[in-house]
């Protein structure tokens, strides 16, 4: 079945030739399009896509406030960010939101696309230049451990088994993947995904992977199960 898509941005320009091109790519069907926040919630009520691939700087409401009201009234809609700004807070507001992906539109097609079917099997992606703004924000966290956001906690505090966890999350892995590669239920998963949001003292999957590929825990990281 092919992937019931609403785009959304202000430039009608850019709306209109992303609804074309999307539409031209095996698997995918634009369902609609939106000029701002406001319409996006509306057409995600109205069509009941799988995705949204969502502008953030828009008049009547920004695409942060669309994508925490869609993916709290819609959790099972993904929201793939495309947007031509990569600023730190931005992007930490939009991942926050509940935004499954981050892309900034010097993303071709086949990118965006791959974007959209990572983000409904709930993987993370995001654009190199957010993670090189996520990674740089989080080495600065360490020489300024007193400001929001950026504490320093050790990585003695976990456990081989979340060490593990933590790798396969920093390679963008869902719950139930992680469960596959571990041999675990995805319940025990999440239970150790949480572990490790208190113990990194992060607020969800993207602060997590920020961190762990700032400390070792990204690819070409020792392999899972080694512990640390």
């Amino acid at each position: 079945m092919s992937i019931r898509v609403v785009v959304v941005d202000d430039q009608a320009v850019i709306r209109e030739g992303l609804m074309t091109l999307l539409d031209m790519m095996p698997g995918i069907d634009v369902v609609a399009g939106g000029a701002n926040g406001e319409e996006a919630v509306a057409q995600v009520a109205e069509t009941h896509p799988d995705a949204v691939l969502m502008d953030l700087s828009m008049p009547v409401m920004d695409g942060v406030e669309a994508t925490r009201r869609i993916v709290a009234a819609h959790p099972d809609v993904a929201v793939v960010v495309l947007t031509t700004m990569a600023d730190d807070q931005l992007i930490l507001d939009a991942l926050e939101a509940g935004a499954r992906a981050y892309l900034t539109k010097d993303s071709g097609k086949t990118e965006i696309v791959r974007a959209i079917e990572a983000a409904l099997a709930r993987h993370t992606t995001l654009d190199p230049i957010v993670q090189e703004r996520l990674l740089a924000a989080a080495l600065r966290g360490a020489d300024h451990p007193t400001e929001p956001r950026r504490v320093e906690p050790s990585q003695d505090l976990l456990t081989p088994r979340e060490s593990d966890v933590l790798r396969l999350l920093a390679q963008g892995l869902s719950n139930r993947a992680i469960g596959r590669r571990l041999l675990v239920g995805e319940a025990t998963v999440k239970t150790h995904v949480n572990h490790l949001f208190a113990k990194l003292r992060t607020h969800n999957r993207a602060e997590a992977v920020a961190w762990a590929h700032a400390h070792g825990f990204g690819p070409g990281a020792d392999g899972v199960g080694s512990g640390r």
